[in-house]
């Protein structure tokens, strides 16, 4: 049995964040990771993968991209380095290859059980990460049996699917890149496309993530927000990283010969079917994004910008043809693999606590679990529009740090 005041599961960017602040504070802890730092990065990523963030929005408590592309997107191997040195440079205490297999509460705060023996600690960091298991619908059962049936946390590349046409289920950022790369490769792509949220990779000269940033919406709290569950639940951003700064959309997919097709609904006797509210997700997502585009204008011409950054219009509407098919023959031999590009979620099976919703979401107010001496980080808007990017790691950290350390305070105060 070890001890230490403070036990982080998890040792990616938000756990190391929590280190630093922890280790300002003065606080012993330690960092229990199941693989090595930046796990996730390094094992349940497709091989093209890049950050939908630029270079220069990687930053971390005391530590920032120091290359010379600022203005790029880092590989998944490029994240594992970048997490690597922020470890050292920081001495975050990681035990790595550690598994943990429970987690229940004792008299004194917790004890967390691993294959490689016990912990206790008085506070407990869960920083896990968002996207542990691959989120995919209870339909998927009625898959026909001959074709492949995969999730974005299985896939590598093109070359590793049976060879046929793919249909891929969810357009947010994981399903039109998928689309992108799969169609290239010279393959039939179907793309089913349902709620999604779109937006330019460049605005008016500027990468959408630098006006997101300078605009202060990435910074925009969470009792700021009138629905946070609907805030929570958003899909992600329709963006890929590239060196050539390329927007992809349902538009430019179009193009290049990926076959776009209504959120599936149904999959009966091997034909897939389609909802025909196409139209109406595409001018949804065309609506929101025209919004916060004309946000950004609002900000230039009130801080008096015009002519620092050209007006280059706004992206032409999302095309539909006027009838889009209702339904897809999965047995006529065309399709051979179907991709679940349909979220992610945290898990928590090891977690013997009374904290979970009866979908199995953590219960929390801001990353303050409910349960004392309790935390968790990297959720979507946990605290902020940013927390489950790099970017917002740092905050949110510093946020929950100075409240571990008040809550150590009354402990003692207590005692």
């Amino acid at each position: 049995m070890r001890f230490a005041t403070t036990v982080i599961i998890g040792a990616g960017q938000s756990g190391l964040a929590m280190s630093k602040h922890l280790t300002a504070r003065s606080i012993d802890h330690v960092l229990i990771e199941r693989g090595e730092v930046g796990n996730s990065w390094r094992t349940e990523r497709w091989d093209s993968l890049r950050l939908l963030t630029p270079n220069w929005q990687s930053r971390l408590p005391g530590y920032a991209y120091e290359g010379d592309d600022p203005d790029g997107y880092m590989t998944m191997p490029e994240v594992v380095s970048y997490l690597e040195r922020y470890a050292k440079a920081s001495g975050a205490p990681v035990q790595s290859e550690t598994r943990v297999s429970r987690v229940h509460r004792t008299d004194t705060g917790y004890e967390v059980t691993t294959d490689r023996g016990l912990w206790r600690c008085r506070t407990l960091v869960l920083a896990s990460g968002a996207c542990n298991v691959a989120t995919v619908p209870a339909l998927a059962a009625g898959l026909p049996r001959n074709l492949a049936n995969l999730t974005p946390m299985e896939y590598r590349n093109p070359d590793t699917l049976p060879l046929g046409g793919v249909m891929i289920v969810g357009a947010s950022a994981t399903g039109v890149q998928l689309a992108r790369e799969i169609k290239a490769s010279g393959r039939r792509v179907v793309l089913s496309v349902g709620n999604h949220v779109r937006l330019p990779r460049l605005y008016r000269g500027r990468d959408i993530k630098w006006w997101m940033d300078v605009t202060g919406i990435m910074d925009v709290r969470y009792d700021a927000v009138d629905d946070l569950d609907r805030a929570r639940r958003l899909p992600s951003l329709q963006l890929i990283g590239t060196p050539e700064r390329v927007t992809i959309d349902l538009n430019t997919l179009r193009r290049a010969g990926v076959e776009i097709v209504g959120r599936l609904v149904g999959l009966r006797d091997g034909k897939a079917q389609f909802s025909g509210s196409l139209a109406n997700h595409c001018m949804l997502a065309d609506l929101k994004m025209n919004r916060l585009l004309a946000s950004i204008d609002d900000w230039i011409r009130v801080t008096g910008q015009d002519e620092m950054f050209t007006n280059t219009g706004r992206p032409e509407s999302t095309e539909i043809p006027a009838e889009t098919p209702l339904g897809l023959d999965l047995k006529d031999g065309t399709i051979s693999s179907v991709i679940w590009a349909t979220g992610y979620r945290p898990e928590y099976a090891w977690l013997d606590l009374p904290v979970l919703d009866r979908k199995g979401r953590i219960r929390h107010d801001g990353g303050i679990v409910d349960s004392p001496g309790m935390y968790v980080l990297g959720l979507p808007f946990m605290r902020r529009r940013k927390s489950s990017f790099i970017d917002g790691a740092g905050d949110d950290a510093a946020d929950l740090a100075a409240h571990l350390h008040s809550f150590l305070g009354l402990q003692r105060a207590a005692a």
